[in-house]
């Protein structure tokens, strides 16, 4: 499992430009359950991804494809954790 942190590097004006295209990508992976959830940070100075992927190459592969990284609108800071407890609800994104 990753944690995708994003930190704009360039003004809201800017990313609002690419949002829309930045949306689509991110409901790519949704369909193909490598997204678990998303959104932006507060204050808005970029967002987080949930990811599940088998490795980094896998998060790099896909983070390749974002709008927001192919335009030099973010940063990406990827932490990857092995889970040990998680509720319920979550176990399907485990198997």
């Amino acid at each position: 499992m990753f944690i995708v942190n994003l930190t704009y590097i360039k003004p809201l004006e800017e990313v609002k430009k690419y949002l829309d295209e930045h949306i689509t990508f991110l409901n790519k992976y949704y369909e193909s359950n490598n997204f678990i959830c998303s959104g932006p940070k507060n204050p808005r100075t970029g967002g987080v991804i949930i990811c599940n992927a088998k490795n980094m190459e896998d998060v790099n592969e896909i983070i390749s494809e974002d709008p927001f990284n192919t335009n030099g609108i973010a940063n990406y800071d990827i932490l990857e954790f092995h889970l040990t407890n998680y509720a319920e609800d979550f176990k399907a994104f485990v198997e």
